[in-house]
Formats: structure tokens, C-alpha cells, sequence
């Protein structure tokens, strides 16, 4: 055997956790030979076969029929076949064609030699009768059969521990096959004894101790091959469990059968052999295939679903043309007393023409049902996927649509679909069985994070874009295959345009009902406005007009009656009337300051800040003036700052700062008063009109504060020139939201 490596001796020692080997491997010359061996051993098994139907007058009990050189073959050169044409450097697939090999050319050696001695003599019988032996204890019980389970399934032995087991089995069958060779008489089921060919040099007598102590240590050595391989299983997790469990299980039942028979014999001599063949037919002619088979098709060993499948559309292909060419030409030709016609050779082709594609595509069908169950197969799932995704117009639909594909794809209990809003993955639809909400998992730096409940979850990107991700569950009992794995991975690349879609239209969704409720607040900031104005103009001006208008009726009865009073009125108008003057003007300010268009905002924000009730310190050097739009955002919201905490901060203080940097206009606010918490808080209508007036020219607002650390509010807009589209839009939230608690 090769010398391993010290990563290949690490690796060996640790629990299997990965499946078989399913990557594409380096092509083998040999390959080529797989198929053309299987076909000889089944040639071989169809000889052997036909010698047991001509010698069936020779054949009087179950004992000498020797079922298992018929059976055996068939399953091991078929699965052999395939393994060894797929994986050619995995020494399993010819270990199966190797069984299948030996066992069907000792068939023919004991149906040739039971015809030769029973019914009619054959040449060289002494010699076809001597391979038997050799060529059967290359298979049973320390040859390949042995083989078989120490290297299944991915052609290397569990651990170095076993390379010692390894050698001293092949120190058996070398002894064992010189024992076979040179034994002096050989004796085949119902064939009498036959001297060796060899002659001289024949000196083994299989009657004494020494040759049935080897083969009992053989066999010794296979049942423990059987127990590594149970043990292989219960150390290997994923996949390869579920591909070796069916193996193993069937492994300990055929281990603990033979050594019951063995023990039976040994104490029964005389037992008949027909319970040793009808162990060998059940356990390794067709419990082993069977269970090999399982692994192939139901969790993907070596990756062969695609090439059964094939395989076996071409074998109902094959069956079909023959029928339809018997059926035609034999069947219809001797009705009619001629097998010969050649216009029922054509019929027949014209029929198989006709018939070809629909029989093909139902063949198609049946195989791939055969190899992938109920579920389409992965060619299907994804060409599905395709056309359902090109049909699918309502964002509703679409990944529906998506997760029930991917669920029936994978024949998974559960399949969801995730998509990335923000720094977030959202659940945002699911199949099957899951009915439970799942809350939303945070996304860091962009990678993939693990998503609870999955059996496998794989992210869905675009451009390298983390835009989602498709995640399946399945129970423990049915894990997923390497082949679902795979399909999974080609879903999730061809569901990247899709989600970036679906993104794209979640986000056009969000910013349109955002833009609704920010359109919703202005219209209500406006409506509040005009109130407010309505009630200033109404309890201020419109009561100093009222009050002017009576004064000015009563100067005019006093003029002639009383000059002296009818003065003191007129005086008093002045006064009123200036009174009246100033409140309008203080409207006028709300409206838009006239000192702010005059002199800019430090002018303007001093003004504001002397009428303040706390102490303002104000910090604005370097400011000059700007743009009209930018100017009212940062005055207003400045003002609003400012008499939010009048109104709630119990400051002793208040410091307000203009800046002018890096392109941005800003202001802070910042109290020493009690404090809150913005994130259990939130926005006010105060904030929150703050933060719409200065998002409709592109620009921020942040609070920080905490309990009993002060508050401070942080502004700015955009200086630059791509604003004024935007400063335009906001005209009319910025004329209409005055300062308001």
C-alpha cells in the first residue's frame, strides 16, 4: 500500500465528517476498461446461467445448484461499472467488478465441471475445475469481499491502525490462495472428486487442521471488517453517515448470521451447505448491492444520480426497441408464416421512429423519478425556477414562488427566503412547515450571518452585494445530499438578479411611503401654521384693529364736545397703533425674519437667543452668509432647538454653535439639563420637523443625550450647488413650519 502523508495519518484519525469524494478527479486511462469488464461478467453470469438450465438433469438438490456464482455478479458489475467509468482512482468500483469477475468465471468453472463429469466429458476439465477455488478465496472471505469493507466508500482505510489489519489480511490470502491451489483433490458441488492438475507439487490436504484454521481466521478477519465498517459510521457525521448507515446496519446483521452458521457448523459438521449459499445470495449478493444502491440514490455517494439516470433511460430505451422488433417482426411475421419480411422490418422502424421522443420522455420521467423520488431533478427544479421567475410580475409572488421551488426542489420541511433590507436579513418568505415567526438577523461586514433552524443556508449576492439569502431545513433522518447541496448553490446564483429586483422595489416601496408620510407631516405642519396664524392674527392684530376702530369712533364724537379728551385718545392711538405694527412685524419674523435676509444668521440668532429665558452663548465665527434655503433650515431648526429646551431640558445654560466646514453647513445645540433616552423616546413632532426640513435639502440631524447628561442636537445641510433643486422642493415646508413646541 502507498505511504500516507502526516496530513492524510491526521486526518484519518479524526471523526469523518465530510462526505464521499464528488469533485471532478484527473481522468484514468483505466476507465475505459470499466464498462467492457462489466459486460464480461455479465456475459460470464449469462453463461453460467445457461450450463445451469443444460444441466439441470444433474442437478438434485438445492446444494448443487450454487445459486450465488449466478446472482452475485449481477448487482456488483452493474454497480462496479458505474463507479469505476465515474471514479476511476477510487479502488471500490473495481473492487465490485473484481467480485463480480471471480465469482462468475468460478460459476463457470462448476456448471463446466458438474456437465463434464455428470453428463457429457468436456477437455481440460481438471484444470477449468482447479480455478475454482483460487479464484473464490480471492473474493471469500479475506479477498475482496474483505477489501470491500475496509475501503467503502471513499477507497481509504478509517485510520493507520488499520493498515495492520490491512497487511495481516493480505498475509492470509496470500496463504490461503497457495493452500487452494495445491490441494490434492478438488471437490465441487455436485461434482465428484478430481485429482489436481498439478500433480506432484499438489500436497495440501484440505481434510486436516491447518487449512481450515486459515480459513476460519479469514473469516474471523471479515466479520471484523463488517464491525469497521459499523464503526466508520458511527464516527462519521452529515452525508457520509447517511450514506454508510444502510451498509453498516446490513453489515452487522450478515456479520452476526455468519458467525452463527460458522458456530453451527462447527459443532454440526454434517449441516447441509444449501444455509451457507442462501446466506451468501442474501446478505452479499444482495443485501451489499442494495445497500450500496441506497447510498448512490437516495444521498448522493459519488455523485452517479445524473448517470443512473441516463443509464437507466437508455436500458428502457434499448427495451423498448427490442420489444416493439420482436413484437413486429417475430410476433406479427409467424402469424403471418413469414419471420423474413422485410416491410415488417420497416414497419417496425417506422414504429420506433414515431414512438422515440414520447417513449424517451416518459423514460426520462420514470428514471428520474427513480433516482430522485418525488421531487423533480435538479436540471428540472432549476429550469422551473427560470421560467416561474420571468412569469412572476408581483413583488407578492415572486419569492413565494422562490421558496416553494427550493423547498420541492430539495424535498426539505422547510424553505425561506431571506432579504437583506439595511444592515438586517429579513424573513421574507417561506414554505412548508414553517409557520413560526423568525426575527431578523443583523448582517456584519457584509457576510453571511448563521440563521437558526437550518439545515444550510447559503447567501444569495449580485456583484459581490450581500442582497439575501436562501436557507432549507430537513429532518435528521434525511439530511441534505452533496446533490442538493450543489442544486441550492445554483439557486442561489441565479436568484441574485432576482432579490436585487426585489430589494430595489422593497426600498422604492419604503422611500415612496416615507415621501407619502413626509409629504403627510408638511401638509400638517402647514395646516398648523395656518392656524397658529390665524389664532396670532386673530387674538393680536385683528383685536388691536377692532380696538383702534372703537377708539377711533369715540376721538371723533369727542372732538367738538371735549378737544382735551378727544387728544388723550388720539394719543393713545399712537400707542396702539405701534403696538399693532409690532405684532405684525412679529408675525412677519415667524414667517421669515427680515433681519435674517438682511444681516444672515449670527445676526439673526443673536436676536433670538437675547430673548431667551436661559443664558444662550452663541459661537458662530467664520460664518458668512449663504444660500436663502440653507440659511431658513439652520435658522429654524437652530429656534427650535433652542425652545425645546425652554420647554423640557431644566437647563441652566444653552450654547449654540455655527459651523462651516468640509462643504456642510452646521448648527449645535447643546443644554446641561436632565437629559433623556432617544432610542426608547423617539422624534416629537418638534424633532421630527426638524429632521424633514433639513432631509428635503439632503441634510442630518443627530441627537445624543442621556439621563442627567444633557442633551445636544447636531445639524447640518449641504452647501453645495446639487441642493437647490432640492432647497426649492422645501420652499413651502420651510415658509409654513414656524417654531413650535
Amino acid at each position: 500500500m502507498a505511504t500516507e502523508t502526516t496530513l492524510d495519518r491526521e486526518a484519518a484519525e479524526t471523526p469523518e465528517t465530510a462526505t464521499a469524494p464528488t469533485a471532478p478527479e484527473e481522468p484514468s486511462r483505466f476507465r475505459s476498461f470499466a464498462w467492457p469488464i462489466a459486460i464480461v461478467c455479465l456475459v460470464a453470469c449469462a453463461t453460467t446461467a445457461t450450463l445451469v438450465v443444460m444441466n439441470r438433469s444433474a442437478i438434485h438438490s438445492f446444494d448443487d445448484l450454487d445459486t450465488q456464482e449466478v446472482i452475485i455478479p449481477i448487482g456488483f458489475a452493474v454497480i462496479g461499472a458505474i463507479l469505476a467509468s465515474r471514479r476511476s482512482r477510487n479502488p471500490v468500483g473495481w473492487i465490485f467488478l473484481g467480485i463480480a469477475f471471480f465469482v462468475a468465471v468460478a460459476g463457470i468453472a462448476t456448471q463446466y465441471t458438474l456437465r463434464s463429469t455428470r453428463i457429457s466429458p468436456l477437455p481440460a476439465t481438471s484444470w477449468v475445475a482447479w480455478t475454482h477455488d483460487p479464484m473464490s478465496w480471492l473474493v471469500f472471505p479475506t479477498g475482496l469481499a474483505l477489501w470491500f469493507f475496509l475501503l467503502f466508500p471513499d477507497g481509504k482505510l478509517q485510520s493507520p491502525r488499520w493498515r495492520r489489519f490491512a497487511w495481516f489480511a493480505t498475509f492470509i490470502l496470500g496463504v490461503g490462495f497457495v493452500f487452494m491451489a495445491l490441494q490434492k483433490v478438488i471437490q465441487l458441488l455436485g461434482s465428484p472428486p478430481i485429482p489436481n492438475p498439478l500433480g506432484s507439487i499438489a500436497v495440501v490436504d484440505l481434510e486436516n487442521g491447518t487449512p481450515g484454521m486459515i480459513w476460519l481466521i479469514g473469516l474471523i478477519l471479515l466479520i471484523a471488517a463488517m464491525v469497521g465498517t459499523y464503526l466508520r459510521m458511527r464516527r462519521s457525521t452529515g452525508d457520509l453517515r447517511q450514506q454508510l448507515r444502510w451498509l453498516a446496519y446490513a453489515s452487522v446483521v450478515i456479520g452476526i448470521v455468519l458467525l452463527a452458521v460458522t458456530v453451527f457448523d462447527l459443532f454440526f459438521p454434517n449441516s447441509p451447505d444449501w444455509t451457507w449459499n442462501l446466506l451468501i445470495v442474501l446478505g452479499f449478493g444482495i443485501a451489499v448491492p442494495v445497500a450500496c444502491g441506497v447510498a448512490i440514490l437516495k444521498h448522493g455517494l459519488y455523485d452517479l444520480d445524473l448517470v443512473i439516470s441516463k443509464a437507466v433511460v437508455y436500458a428502457l430505451l434499448a427495451a423498448f426497441f427490442t420489444i416493439v422488433y420482436v413484437a413486429v417482426v417475430v410476433g406479427i411475421g409467424s402469424a403471418v408464416g413469414s419471420t423474413h419480411n422485410a416491410f415488417l422490418t420497416v414497419l417496425a422502424a417506422a414504429l420506433i421512429a414515431i414512438a422515440f421522443n414520447p417513449v424517451r420522455e416518459r423514460a426520462k420521467h420514470l428514471a428520474n423519478r427513480l433516482v430522485y423520488g418525488d421531487r423533480a431533478s435538479p436540471y428540472e427544479v432549476l429550469s422551473e425556477f427560470s421560467d416561474r421567475m420571468s412569469e412572476a410580475y408581483s413583488l407578492d409572488d415572486v419569492l413565494p414562488r422562490m421558496a416553494r421551488i427550493l423547498g420541492e426542489g430539495t424535498s426539505a420541511a422547510e424553505a425561506r427566503v431571506w432579504l437583506r433590507i439595511g444592515e438586517e436579513l429579513r424573513p421574507a418568505a417561506v414554505w412548508g412547515d414553517g409557520g413560526a415567526s423568525v426575527p431578523a438577523v443583523p448582517v456584519s461586514n457584509g457576510e453571511l450571518p448563521p440563521l437558526e433552524g437550518s439545515s444550510r443556508s447559503v447567501p444569495v449576492r449580485d456583484r459581490g452585494d450581500l442582497l439575501g439569502a436562501l436557507a432549507v431545513r430537513k429532518p435528521e433522518s434525511d439530511p441534505l445530499t452533496p446533490a442538493e447541496s450543489r442544486l441550492l448553490d445554483d439557486l442561489a446564483a441565479q436568484a441574485g438578479l432576482v432579490l436585487r429586483n426585489v430589494r430595489l422595489t422593497e426600498e422604492l416601496r419604503a422611500n415612496l411611503e416615507e415621501l407619502q408620510a413626509s409629504r403627510q407631516r408638511i401638509v400638517s405642519a402647514q395646516d398648523q401654521e395656518r392656524r397658529r396664524l390665524e389664532r396670532n392674527i386673530h387674538d393680536g392684530a385683528q383685536q388691536q384693529l377692532v380696538a383702534l376702530a372703537v377708539k377711533l369712533r369715540l376721538a371723533d364724537g369727542l372732538v367738538d364736545r371735549d378737544s382735551k379728551r378727544a387728544h388723550d385718545v388720539l394719543s393713545q392711538l399712537q400707542q396702539d397703533t405701534q403696538d399693532a405694527l409690532e405684532n405684525l412685524r412679529d408675525l412677519a419674523r415667524g414667517i421669515y425674519p427680515p433681519l435674517l435676509a438682511d444681516q444672515g444668521l449670527p445676526a439673526a440668532l443673536e436676536a433670538q437667543a437675547r430673548k431667551s429665558a436661559l443664558p444662550v452663548s452663541l459661537e458662530c465665527d467664520g460664518i458668512g452668509r449663504y444660500g436663502q434655503e440653507q440659511e431658513a433650515a439652520i435658522y429654524f431648526c437652530a429656534l427650535e432647538a433652542l425652545q425645546n429646551v425652554g420647554k423640557y431640558a431644566s437647563a441652566r445654560s444653552v450654547v449654540l454653535r455655527l459651523g462651516d466646514s468640509d462643504g456642510r453647513l452646521t448648527f449645535e445645540v447643546a443644554d446641561d439639563g436632565s437629559g433623556f433616552d432617544p432610542a426608547s423616546t423617539g422624534y416629537g413632532t418638534g424633532l421630527q420637523g426638524m429632521a424633514d426640513r433639513l432631509a428635503a435639502l439632503g441634510g442630518t440631524l443627530e441627537v445624543r443625550s442621556a439621563p442627567a447628561s444633557g442633551t445636544t442636537v447636531v445639524g447640518s445641510v449641504p452647501l453645495s450647488s446639487t441642493t437647490a433643486e432640492a432647497g426649492h422642493v422645501a420652499v413651502g415646508a420651510e415658509l409654513s413650519s414656524s417654531p413650535s413646541g
